[in-house]
Parts: structure tokens; sequence; C-alpha cells
């Protein structure tokens, strides 16, 4: 019986998990949908910057604004929309919403989704 390993990129490519493809593309982009209920919408510029300096399928979401460190992290600002709007919108989205991200995000590589 001869045991044949594949290469590495050969594996990742075969499951649609090389850099850039598309599972790491359906992630930014369902971080970025299932965020926007959460990200502060005074004037919607935050929301608006995370859109514009993510790269979708580079696995980082970035928002970038003079002052979005500190409503990402001011629990004591008072948010229109809040409790759902709000500081810490990623931990509270990824507290919701992680495992339908990931059952998707295991489709789209052929695997098994369970219960």
């Amino acid at each position: 019986m001869e045991f044949i390993i594949l290469p590495m990129d050969v594996l990742l490519n075969k499951r649609k998990l090389q850099e850039g493809g598309p599972v790491q593309k359906y992630i930014d982009s369902e971080v970025l949908r299932y965020s926007s209920p959460y990200v502060p919408l005074r004037t919607g510029a935050a929301e608006g910057s995370g859109i514009r300096h993510t790269r979708i399928g580079s696995g980082e979401v970035r928002y970038k604004t003079p002052y979005i460190r500190k409503i990402y992290y001011d629990r004591d600002m008072n948010f229109q929309g809040a409790p759902q709007r709000g500081a810490y919108w990623f931990e509270r989205m990824k507290a919701d919403h992680r495992d339908d991200i990931l059952r998707g995000a295991i489709k789209i590589a052929g695997g098994k989704v369970g219960k």
C-alpha cells in the first residue's frame, strides 16, 4: 500500500483555503455584514470605513477613522441604537454570529456541517 501526501498548497487549494481564496473572502465579507448592525451609526462613517479599508480576502477587517479607536473601546459613550450598536462591536458580533460564519466557511471548503 502506498501512502501519498499531497503538497500543502495543493491541499489548501482543493479545500479553497488558500490565502485570499474563497473561504477567506467569505469570512471577511460576513464579518463586515454581521458587524454592520453593531457598529455605531451617528453619521455612518465608522461602518463606511470598514467597507472602504477592508480588502476582502486579506483576513483583516479594518475600520480606519481618526476616532475609531476611541469609540471601539469606550463603553461609557452613549450610542444611538444602543445596546446593539456600541463599543467592542466585533467581539459582540462574534459572540452572536461566530457559528454562522464558521458553518458557511465549512460548506465552502467542502466540509460537513453538524447541527
